[in-house]
């Protein structure tokens, strides 16, 4: 009796085995994907570097948000503001300032990331 249940137990094993290792050996040779060829990244150079320049908008005597706008609209970002009472007074509600004077002045060339200076005072001082 111990004997059968040796040789049921050997069976059940080479079983579990077979099983595990994926099943009996067919002889064939096992296939390799192919390695694929290494891709290529292609980048740009990067866009010209050169600075644009344009003419400086006169802005003397518009509110001043209609002064800001002004300025983008010709492609000039970096815009700074000051209270020309010299009071040091913040721009908060820009519609209710008129610019008195800019700096660079109106007309001339300017690179397009150059600092305007726009100096304003309440309507009405």
């Amino acid at each position: 009796m111990a004997r059968a249940w040796l040789m049921a137990g050997t069976a059940f094993c080479s079983l579990v085995l077979v099983a595990a290792c994926g099943g009996p050996s067919t002889g064939g040779s096992r296939t390799t994907p192919a390695p694929t060829a290494p891709t290529t990244t292609v980048t740009q150079a990067p866009a010209s570097t050169a600075v644009q320049t344009g003419v400086v908008p006169n802005v003397v005597g518009l509110n001043h948000q209609l002064a800001q706008d002004t300025m983008q609209a010709a492609g000039f970002y970096y815009l700074t503001e000051e209270d020309a009472t010299g009071q040091g007074r913040l721009l908060i509600n820009d519609r209710n300032w008129v610019v008195v004077s800019q700096e660079p002045q109106g007309g001339t060339q300017a690179a397009s990331d150059a600092k305007i200076v726009l100096r304003s005072k309440k309507i009405g001082e």
